[in-house]
């Protein structure tokens, strides 16, 4: 270990919002002392690109949180197991692997695809409405809704009702912030979460009793019918699903698409690259990913000991692993706090990596394409007004509000 530094200490600066506008130094803070181990916590924080990708990739990494030794303890205090069906993030093989091959139906590049018309319809229509007003704000103007009424399409969910879930959603969201994991308190705002949580469970119980009676062509109604070799997925599992999807199916989606155009708005010439050349769309969304990825952390649980590097990991603890951190490594990236699509090659764990690679990855690439593209031609001389506001979220992390001054050319 390297670290002359508090390792609990350096883990609250990135808990401190006040870093939320600019994290990369404290992460590069952290990775230069090497993996931070609390033992007290039962916890190893990795930052390291080499670290993190093995990590994610390894058979003993876990994300079924009742392995962890902090789990086994409350439930050997007579704390009772978790009753609800989690989400698919949230299971291990066998399980997990029967649930993601039921859902992965619906993000196959071939139903993605289909959804690109829709999708370019959407934007054309949004950057209609900022063309008339001549200025608008990158998060609730775009960013924002596109994702959420795809992904509502998508699900089945009514776009009337987003006004509902998005706060739950939102509430939803900062519950992923490693604040318990941290300090050893809980979330200052966990009653809210809960609550937010049992609505939306409820929410989506009853939508999906409304799917049994009138299905449609929605993948909730095709969870819902869905059989595959005699299997077919519970109630309870069905509602796991689709709590996961709906949020991280427009959070992480959002970020993208902010995170994308804030780059390209500081760095004009990758704006007027783009315009000139639309195929380059896929390069500027692979180096958001890399340079300011929409999720900034994960976790995993080490199912048996491990060694990761030089540090011993033994059964049971948690591992934060810093994405953001990793993406920023020198020792993979040349000039990792460049944004620059044009590198030979573009390494990043932006969509994680092993069993649980992101399964919204496609659509989430082609809802950052479509945007980024439109975005670039309709508004050439596109700028910023002021500086981006951040929401609190660490895991999460993404802007509140962005506004953006625009000139429209000829369509």
């Amino acid at each position: 270990m390297t670290s002359t530094t508090d390792p609990q200490a350096l883990l609250l600066q990135l808990l401190d919002p006040s870093n939320r506008a600019d994290p990369y130094p404290a992460y590069n803070k952290i990775r230069e002392s090497g993996p931070l181990q609390l033992p007290g916590m039962t916890l190893t924080v990795f930052s390291s690109f080499d670290h993190c990708d093995e990590i994610l990739r390894h058979p003993s990494s876990a994300n079924d949180r009742s392995k962890s030794t902090i789990v086994q303890r409350e439930i050997a205090n007579g704390a009772e197991p978790q009753q609800e069906s989690p989400s698919f993030l949230f299971l291990d093989p066998p399980d997990h692997t029967r649930l993601r091959r039921l859902v992965s139906k619906a993000f196959v590049p071939k139903v993605v695809k289909a959804l690109e018309p829709d999708i370019a319809g959407m934007v054309d229509a949004l950057l209609d409405k900022a063309a008339a007003n001549g200025e608008f704000d990158l998060i609730t103007d775009l960013a924002y809704p596109l994702p959420v009424a795809v992904i509502c399409r998508l699900l089945g969910v009514p776009i009337e009702d987003e006004k509902h879930f998005s706060r739950a959603s939102a509430i939803l969201a900062r519950a992923l912030d490693p604040i318990y994991t941290v300090t050893g308190e809980a979330h200052v705002n966990f009653d809210e979460i809960v609550d937010a949580g049992l609505w939306l469970r409820q929410y989506l119980r009853d939508l999906i009793g409304r799917r049994r009676v009138d299905p449609g062509e929605d993948l909730m109604s095709g969870l819902i019918h869905v059989e595959e070799s005699g299997d077919q997925l519970t109630e309870e599992e069905i509602v796991a699903t689709c709590n996961l999807l709906l949020i991280a199916g427009h959070e992480t989606t959002v970020n993208l698409i902010a995170n994308a155009v804030l780059a390209l708005l500081r760095h004009p010439d990758q704006w007027a690259a783009l315009r000139d050349d639309p195929q380059r769309v896929s390069a500027v969304v692979e180096e958001t990913l890399r340079y300011d990825p929409p999720v900034q952390l994960t976790s995993r649980i080490a199912a048996d000991n491990m060694t990761i590097g030089d540090a011993l990991v033994p059964k049971g603890d948690a591992m934060m692993l810093l994405l953001a951190a990793a993406n920023h490594d020198p020792a993979a990236v040349d000039r990792p706090g460049t944004f620059d699509p044009d590198r030979d090659t573009i390494r990043h764990l932006g969509f994680g990596k092993g069993p649980h690679f992101c399964l919204g990855a496609p659509l989430a690439r082609l809802e950052a394409a479509v945007a980024l593209s439109k975005i670039t031609a309709r508004f050439p001389n596109a700028q910023m007004v002021g500086e981006p506001q951040y929401k609190p979220n660490l895991t999460l992390r993404g802007m509140a509000s962005l506004a953006v001054t625009v000139t429209a050319a000829i369509r």
